[in-house]
């Protein structure tokens, strides 16, 4: 009795699935799926770059100065220490906030949006 209580909830779970499930077709006259995503991209892109512009790309540039930053000090007080400066930290840093920098100039022309 136990197991059948135990299979009677997820088959009834599948079956409301099943019943409230509705197939979506693309319209003949309007076009298949991929215009009506063209289209959208098209529309939404200029939002898109927008708001990476003024959002996401100077975000990244911050975090990543920070880090850069504090990397940088951080191996100068282990310097003061052992006598022995690491490079490979703050330069990879160095290189990654750059490249933020720099990336709204030609990021645009690699995904298409120009």
């Amino acid at each position: 009795m136990k197991r059948g209580k135990w299979f009677l909830f997820p088959l009834t779970l599948l079956l409301l699935a099943g019943l409230f499930c509705l197939p979506a077709w693309a319209a003949e006259s309007a076009g298949s799926v991929a215009d009506a995503v063209e289209q959208t991209w098209g529309d939404a892109s200029a939002q898109i770059r927008s708001v990476v512009d003024s959002v996401v790309f100077p975000a990244l540039g911050m975090v990543l100065a920070i880090a850069f930053f504090v990397k940088l000090a951080l191996c100068y007080f282990d310097y003061r220490k052992h006598g022995q400066f690491e490079w490979t930290g703050p330069a990879i840093l160095f290189v990654c906030l750059i490249f933020v920098l720099l990336a709204p100039n030609y990021i645009w022309s690699i995904v298409g949006i120009e």
